[in-house]
């Protein structure tokens, strides 16, 4: 006998286990908040954010000088956040940021993955330990903490965990494949476990920033693609406090530039053109490819390009 619960042959979600979380007003006294990198930029400021709504505040990146900057910010708000510096792309670090977090304060609430870093680099000169620290810092970190974090979450009865992505995961600027990939992975990540913990009311969101204004431009191994305008990271912070409250699973900001609007309108309609048009806007240089060639004939390595 066809049960009567299935439409269209599947059982509704609310019915598959715990319900979902109703959307309800967001308490953030005295709730715990890790922010991943939080030194600067998007994370600095959604930290801050996170102590001015009321919650403790565990800031997290390497440059501990800035880390202490911004916990004197966050205190005034809420005594007792604090921060702790170090590499994410280390997994035994990643894991303890939320084990040291639930040992001192008891519990985590937020999870924002923020940490990132990008070479700016074309991939004939990238070496493989430097996409392999891309995919640690960018991706896995986020990985880590957040698989360290569920635990609690679970017990505690519920959380937030945000990643920040990029547009890059959408469409792949030049001259930052592995930045690009790493973002991707992120989005695949973030979609899957918003399905895996669905009814565990750990709500999972992933934000896609366009061009922000922050320190990652400055970090260059070659020009950077983009000249247009950057946006300033509180429109990200914005986002994430709407997801958040609205429980909202993936935002792009800025929501109206129309460079992203009409990127997004082609990758979806005409994705081969505006792979061609993006090759066409930056193309490798032709010495690049040559002196590629040149080095794989003497059998050397990607990244090994610019030696003898």
């Amino acid at each position: 006998m066809r049960d009567p619960r299935r439409r269209n042959g599947a059982v509704p979600p609310l019915e598959r286990g715990a319900p979902l979380a109703v959307l309800g007003p967001v308490d953030y006294a005295q709730k715990v908040a890790v922010v991943t990198g939080a030194s600067s930029g998007i994370g600095y400021v959604t930290a801050r954010a996170f102590a001015e709504r009321g919650s403790i505040v565990v800031g997290v990146a390497r440059r501990e000088g800035l880390l202490q900057k911004l916990a004197e910010e966050c205190r005034t708000h809420s005594p007792a956040s604090g921060y702790l510096a170090g590499d994410l792309g280390d997994r035994e670090f990643a894991e303890r940021v939320i084990g040291d977090t639930v040992q001192r304060h008891g519990r985590v609430d937020f999870l924002v993955n923020n940490a990132a870093i990008s070479k700016h680099k074309q991939f004939y000169h990238m070496t493989a330990d430097e996409a392999e620290y891309v995919m640690r810092v960018n991706f896995l970190s986020c990985v880590w903490t957040t698989m360290a974090a569920i635990p609690h979450m679970l017990r505690q009865g519920g959380g937030s965990i945000v990643n920040i992505s990029s547009f890059a995961a959408k469409v792949s600027p030049p001259r930052e494949t592995m930045y690009a990939a790493s973002k991707a992975a992120m989005n695949a990540f973030s979609e899957g476990l918003w399905n895996d913990l669905a009814g565990s009311n750990i709500h999972v969101s992933v934000i896609n920033p366009g061009p922000i204004d922050t320190e990652i431009w400055l970090k260059e191994d070659e020009p950077v693609a983009y000249h247009g305008p950057k946006y300033p990271p509180e429109i990200v912070t914005d986002a994430i406090f709407e997801a958040i409250e609205k429980r909202r699973h993936e935002f792009t900001v800025p929501r109206r530039n129309p460079q992203l609007v009409m990127a997004r309108f082609l990758r979806l309609f005409f994705p081969s053109v505006l792979r061609y048009g993006i090759a066409r806007m930056e193309p490798v240089p032709g010495e690049i490819v040559d002196r590629a060639r040149a080095r794989a004939a003497r059998g050397k390595r990607l990244g090994e390009l610019d030696e003898g």
